[in-house]
């Protein structure tokens, strides 16, 4: 049953997800709060998609710590595709920091360049690093929600791998605080794995980080993996 739900699931969203940006790319060429307005509503789609076929409720704490409009930084922890859906329904206006190849993916990439999202060329050293601030900038002006995640990379339950310098240079470069996010939803839905298993994903947001700059990624650090360990005892199998 498990497997069969999990197949009805990708099968979902997958194709959900492909139709939806096929049909919409008209809306490439109107303003882009109709592009904001279609993610949104395909993020909540495919939300309820999880609990419905899979059996995966989904609860968030914190939200007195998000910002209702204007400028934010937030630091997540990355598990699941799930991560990269969820933001679009928590902040008025997401920009996720992503990889820049992802660009290059038809329909999706044309999607995110018309956002716009944060585009980071992981080879490009310092020259991307000051490319990533400048749009970084622009975006925390006109209002965005920044989402960084922080380690770089998606992670396992349990696995831990260096956080990475690049939050430090843009909350200096934004002058915000840190909004740091714990979750579990790799518990359920894992990196590369097929089978979805039900319970209740969790996503924590933490209090905002105000502290000096050489203090901050370890703080980060801290906070959040110190919140993982309790999510994973209240994961259900």
């Amino acid at each position: 049953m498990l497997a069969l739900r999990s197949l009805m699931f990708n099968l979902a969203f997958y194709g959900f997800g492909a139709t939806s940006m096929i049909l919409g790319v008209p809306l490439l060429l109107g303003p882009r709060r109709l592009q904001r307005r279609a993610m949104r509503w395909m993020a909540q789609v495919l939300i309820s998609l999880l609990d419905k076929i899979v059996g995966i409720k989904v609860r968030v704490t914190g939200r007195e710590h998000l910002p209702r409009e204007g400028a934010a930084l937030i630091a997540a922890k990355h598990q699941s595709a799930f991560d990269t859906v969820i933001w679009f329904t928590l902040v008025p206006d997401v920009a996720y920091v992503m990889k820049k190849e992802l660009f290059s993916i038809p329909f999706y990439g044309w999607f995110a360049r018309r956002a716009p999202m944060i585009g980071v060329d992981r080879e490009g050293g310092g020259r991307a690093m000051r490319q990533m601030m400048r749009e970084a900038r622009e975006l925390a002006g006109q209002g965005r929600q920044i989402v960084i995640f922080p380690e770089g990379t998606r992670t396992s339950p349990g696995q831990r791998v260096p956080y990475q310098p690049g939050i430090v240079a843009l909350a200096s470069t934004l002058k915000l605080p840190v909004i740091p996010v714990a979750t579990n939803s790799g518990e359920f839905w894992g990196r590369h794995q097929f089978l979805k298993h039900p319970g209740t994903l969790e996503v924590r947001v933490l209090p905002p980080l105000e502290v000096p700059r050489e203090e901050l990624l370890q703080k980060l650090e801290q906070v959040i993996e110190a919140e993982q360990p309790r999510m994973r005892r209240s994961a259900t199998p």
